[in-house]
């Protein structure tokens, strides 16, 4: 990769925007192995297998986690410096690597290795160049684009799951693995390359694909470096309603095989209960979007707060079907509004100039939350000795969280 600027060609064709939307939602399902609810069901042949406790397991998948946050500031920078397309390349051939590695790892070492690598490459690096590549093609549409690739992007991710659960059926949990690592080098890669554009400005188009203003020929490249934007409340406003978000969301799908099994849910039963998250996020996300483009943002972090208090609550109560399954839907309607919310504020608040760095920076910290989900479950539930608990007990922390959301408007502009 070279710094170099691309030329700029004018092109008089249809808008792109929406072609690079649909590529890179692609590229964000595809996060799905390196996801939380991708490993999930690794979990169980993971102990088996290996000889390891649960709580070892969770030690393990906290320190990849964290480790590989610590990487995500640098990812963004060199994404602003080399562009989205060979920035998402890269990361797609390493994701590839770390998948396959996963396939051989032998021990506790070796696993924390492997989690590091995907959820670095996958969680981490292939979310945040996905996200950065739709939003510097949106100025005015950028919640509605945003919020229909996180909710096609969560269909794609609900999916791995039940994949590899099947591919692990039939050939093996290792082999699970070297699947996925293929599906990476044959899709994301390609995908990547020959169809990413970093800018509207690369190919003479604008965001939004509108004619050129006064507005509009600066607001691709309008931004506050990222050392102004850590300084305001509007940006730790952002980072704890997410970080909340991906701390324990993460817990409640790591856990989920546990959680729903003390309701009497086999494994793969437990397992399907990923999909009825799709019907939720498929209306959070877009609605969230609809709703930051067209009612502003004053509000938004502190009402998924509140949802996501509800879903812990859900998770808590949940014995039969019905109820299981409306606690799904509503996790994945929290989860949908979150994903939008995080993807969309960040661009709207502080500028697309240096986006890469600053959605670096509050992915490290969401990634650092999530690190800190499976085990502080973990040990809750040593003490309480029920998943169930545990998800009740932690509903507290949203909402005071939402109190300090609200205790003054986020932003002055």
């Amino acid at each position: 990769m070279t710094g170099a600027a691309e030329p700029i060609v004018r092109d008089t064709t249809r808008f792109s925007g929406w072609r690079i939307m649909a590529l890179a939602t692609i590229t964000l399902g595809l996060t799905g192995p390196g996801q939380t609810i991708g490993v999930s069901v690794f979990i169980d042949h993971f102990a088996d297998t290996l000889d390891l406790s649960k709580n070892a397991i969770s030690a393990g998948y906290a320190i990849g986690t964290l480790c590989g946050s610590l990487t995500l500031p640098t990812v963004g920078r060199l994404v602003d410096r080399y562009g989205v397309r060979r920035a998402m390349t890269t990361i797609g051939v390493l994701f590839a690597l770390g998948l396959t590695y996963m396939s051989g790892v032998q021990g506790l070492v070796t696993l924390t290795i492997g989690f590091f690598f995907i959820r670095m490459l996958g969680q981490g690096s292939l979310s945040l160049a996905s996200t950065v590549a739709i939003s510097r093609w949106f100025d005015r549409r950028r919640g509605l684009a945003l919020g229909i690739a996180m909710t096609i992007s969560s269909a794609l991710m609900a999916l791995v799951p039940v994949a590899l659960s099947f591919v692990i059926d039939e050939v093996g949990w290792r082999q699970a693995w070297l699947v996925a690592a293929g599906t990476i080098a044959l899709v994301v890669v390609p995908v990547s390359w020959f169809g990413i554009i970093d800018r509207p400005s690369t190919v003479g188009q604008f965001p939004d694909g509108e004619p050129p203003t006064d507005h509009t020929d600066d607001v691709e490249e309008w931004g506050v470096e990222r050392s102004e934007a850590v300084r305001t409340r509007a940006f730790w406003i952002l980072a704890l309603a997410t970080a909340l978000a991906s701390m324990l969301v993460t817990a409640l799908n790591f856990h989920q095989i546990a959680l729903l099994g003390e309701s009497g849910f086999t494994e793969t039963e437990a397992a399907i209960m990923f999909l009825p998250q799709v019907l939720g996020s498929s209306v959070g996300s877009p609605g969230m979007g609809l709703a930051l483009d067209r009612m502003g943002t004053r509000y938004a972090p502190a009402v998924t707060l509140v949802m996501l208090s509800g879903s812990l609550l859900l998770a808590g109560w949940v014995a039969s079907t019905a109820s299981v399954i409306l606690y799904a839907v509503w996790l994945g309607l929290q989860s949908g509004m979150v994903r939008t919310l995080g993807a969309a504020l960040l661009p709207a608040w502080f500028g697309t100039r240096h986006l890469g760095s600053i959605q670096g920076t509050m992915s490290f910290i969401g990634v650092l939350a999530s690190a800190a989900g499976p085990i502080a479950f973990s040990l809750t539930e040593s003490a309480t000795d029920s998943f169930r608990s545990t998800a009740t007990l932690w509903a507290v922390a949203p909402l005071l969280a939402m109190v300090f959301a609200l205790s003054k408007r986020p932003i002055t502009t």
